[in-house]
């Protein structure tokens, strides 16, 4: 008989407005390290605090996921900022077929609800936020991965300017796999380290790149990582998080390029026209090449 006593978060909500119960387990694919909603058993939570992503795909697949773990009368809290998904939580959870209670505090919607016993609409919710072969992109995706279902101008235009690389290096924040897709066209290319903070961006990755030399890692490169004596780095660093800008995401890449690069290794680096890198690069390498600048990206070229 399967013992019902776990609670979990997804994400990390603001104690003040939904505090997740001691004790439970992280899911969020963001968080390095945390459990896996897909693979928890249905029916094997009592409780769980969800703070949904602002997509709505990606939204009802993990409210969609977090209702199938909860047993029959389990509680679901899901809150989300009101211009990010929370005005559309209280009739999303209805069309689930769950009874709602729904409060609003500093700009956030909070819904609490019970699992019903007869769930609507769930399994087509998930089928719809699962992973997917693109056609276009013709590569594996998932909605809620940075640029899942377009092709990345960014990263397009490294992609097209890239040298042929070799040696040892790093794809810093890689994706599912795009850039390190075009940097494994080299066979001079030893070995590549793929790293990202998104689990499922890193489980997209392993289906686009079969490649004995690429090594897939599910961390973050500001923190817990330690890499050294790298002949090259690449990356198409973030600069949003929680939708909000946020410079100090590409600043904390390139200091960590920095680390990673063996004196004389090279970093190749893409970012937004406007995003003031140079102040943070100069300091770091002995020398730094804007390379080209289009459709409003900027390609550096830095030498430690």
């Amino acid at each position: 008989m399967q013992d019902i006593t776990s609670t979990g978060v997804y994400g990390t909500p603001p104690a003040e407005l939904a505090a997740a119960p001691a004790g439970s387990t992280q899911f969020s694919p963001l968080i390095p390290g945390s459990g896996k909603l897909e693979d928890q058993a249905e029916g094997s939570l009592t409780e769980i605090v969800v703070l949904a992503p602002p997509g709505t795909v990606e939204r009802r697949y993990a409210v969609a996921l977090a209702l199938k773990a909860l047993v029959p009368g389990g509680v679901l809290t899901v809150l989300a900022p009101k211009d990010k998904g929370g005005s559309r939580l209280a009739k999303e959870l209805k069309g689930f077929g769950c009874a709602v209670n729904e409060t609003s505090r500093r700009h956030y919607r909070i819904c609490t609800c019970e699992r019903p016993s007869q769930l609507i609409g769930i399994e087509e919710a998930v089928a719809e936020g699962a992973p997917r072969f693109d056609a276009a992109l013709r590569l594996w995706t998932q909605p809620g991965v940075f640029s899942w279902n377009r092709l990345d101008p960014g990263s397009a235009l490294l992609k097209e300017n890239l040298p042929s690389l070799s040696g040892k290096g790093a794809d810093f924040g890689c994706g599912i796999g795009i850039l390190s897709r075009a940097i494994l066209a080299s066979p001079k290319v030893e070995h590549l380290v793929m790293l990202d903070i998104d689990r499922r961006a890193t489980e997209m990755a392993r289906r686009n790149v079969e490649d004995t030399r690429a090594d897939i890692r599910w961390g973050d490169v500001r923190s817990g990582v330690r890499l050294s004596g790298f002949d090259f780095v690449v990356m198409n660093p973030p600069f949003h998080d929680g939708g909000a800008e946020d410079q100090s995401l590409g600043q904390s890449f390139i200091r960590k390029a920095a680390e990673a690069l063996r004196s004389g290794g090279v970093l190749w680096l893409v970012a937004n026209r406007h995003l003031p890198y140079e102040g943070v690069l100069k300091p770091l390498f002995k020398r730094v090449t804007s390379k080209i600048e289009a459709a409003g990206y900027k390609i550096y070229e830095a030498q430690k």
